[in-house]
């Protein structure tokens, strides 16, 4: 019998296997390709940071087929507000349903982070060309013209090594593949920590005019109020408020300190069920390229932000599209100039998007001169009254203006 052997499909490794990496990995099979995921945990982790998908990812995971099970899991939510925790003040309100012309998804989804990578893993199961591979710790990287390699401690704690055509690290702020790559990670790390409280009382059921996504600005502390549905009802709100440069983490996990917080918020009588609390560093910091040869960079381990909107998880979902897209072209034939113009567009997309928008919320939170609080907080108030401006708004929220930014970079 005779014939032309048939060439198998390219081959990616993915590190990680958080959000971004299982979003890529879906989107590399959808284009064709074989899949590796190696992660060091020896099961997908409970992160319980990110929750908010925008407009423009839901678009994106929508035509990765999985969007249906994350609307009827999660927390449908059109509008968010701004407010004064000083004053208790209604500063604006911004409504999505302002973009129901452009998309078929005008609102946010709360859908934790962990729920996301819960869906896709279900999504690919069967799927004979993709391997999920835990307690697989990357240790090294070696590529030459044609191919990576990943030398990692596999499951039975031996070293293997694993060739491929393409890596794409996804593997967080501590990236292993960023720094075997020699790829600096450029910005800063604020002074303070961010402390995240989740508690099953319910606000809205108290009687505040909240909505789902909350933020409330003050000189002192201020304040990112947010619904999750957790495991189940009454669902689990959320608070994330910033810590004393003087606070320990010791302290600021203490009892004391989180029903402190939590009170001095909303007194109520009695103790708050506290489900979760955590402190974590914070960081605004971007790799200064996102491809190094074979290697290249998506997520957390190409750039972090404060997270004050909901952007970080959003523009790694970004990145993993755009990139699935590359590497499919660049599988078919494409010239692989295609991976430095995915790594120059989302470059664009997290400085003059995510990182100044993440900024700039931050700057509004926390302002401490009487005046510039009462600019800012006009500002935001005259902009939702605009019609214009409430638009330019929520596109911008909702990152198709980071997304816009990102295409005209070649």
């Amino acid at each position: 019998m005779s014939g032309t052997a048939r060439t198998p499909p390219e081959h990616a490794i993915v590190v990680g296997c958080g959000p971004v990496g299982m979003v890529l990995a879906l989107a590399l099979r959808r284009c064709g390709m074989r899949v590796t995921l190696l992660e060091r945990e020896s099961e997908p982790i409970e992160d319980q940071r990110a929750a908010a998908i925008q407009p423009s990812s839901l678009e994106m995971l929508h035509a990765l087929g999985i969007v249906d099970e994350i609307r009827e899991r999660g927390l449908i939510s059109p509008t968010f507000h701004y407010r004064d925790r000083v004053s208790g003040e209604l500063v604006a309100e911004f409504d999505f349903s302002v973009l129901a012309d452009m998309t078929e998804f005008p609102f946010v989804i709360q859908y934790e982070q962990f729920k996301l990578v819960e869906t896709i893993i279900r999504k690919i199961a069967d799927d004979a060309d993709v391997r999920l591979r835990f307690s697989c710790e990357v240790t090294g990287l070696d590529q030459d013209a044609d191919s990576v390699t990943a030398v990692f401690r596999n499951e039975d704690e031996k070293e293997e090594r694993l060739r491929a055509d393409w890596l794409v690290g996804c593997d967080g702020y501590g990236s292993v593949v960023r720094r075997a790559a020699g790829i600096e990670f450029v910005g800063f790390t604020y002074p303070e920590r961010f402390v995240k409280i989740g508690s099953d009382f319910d606000f809205l059921a108290a009687g505040q005019a909240l909505c789902i996504r909350n933020f409330f600005s003050d000189p002192e502390e201020w304040c990112n109020l947010f619904k999750v549905n957790g495991y189940g009802p009454p669902g689990i709100w959320r608070t994330v408020f910033p810590t004393r440069l003087d606070e320990t983490p010791e302290d600021c996990l203490s009892e004391r300190s989180i029903q402190g917080r939590l009170q001095k918020f909303f007194p109520k009588t009695g103790d708050y069920n506290i489900i979760y609390a955590g402190i974590y560093d914070v960081h605004q910091r971007v790799a200064e390229t996102f491809r190094k040869g074979r290697i290249l960079l998506a997520g957390d381990a190409a750039h972090v932000n404060n997270p004050i909107g909901g952007l970080g998880m959003n523009g790694g979902i970004h990145d993993a599209i755009g990139l699935a897209k590359a590497l499919g072209s660049v599988s078919e034939g494409a010239s692989d100039a295609l991976l430095d113009s995915y790594s120059r567009q989302r470059h664009k997309a997290q400085m003059d998007g995510v990182q100044a928008t993440s900024m700039a919320n931050k700057k509004l939170m926390e302002a401490r001169d009487p005046a510039v609080r009462r600019r800012q907080l006009d500002d935001v108030r005259r902009t939702a009254e605009d019609p214009a401006r409430h638009r330019a708004y929520c596109l911008n929220a909702g990152m198709y203006t980071s997304l816009e930014q990102a295409s005209t970079v070649a």
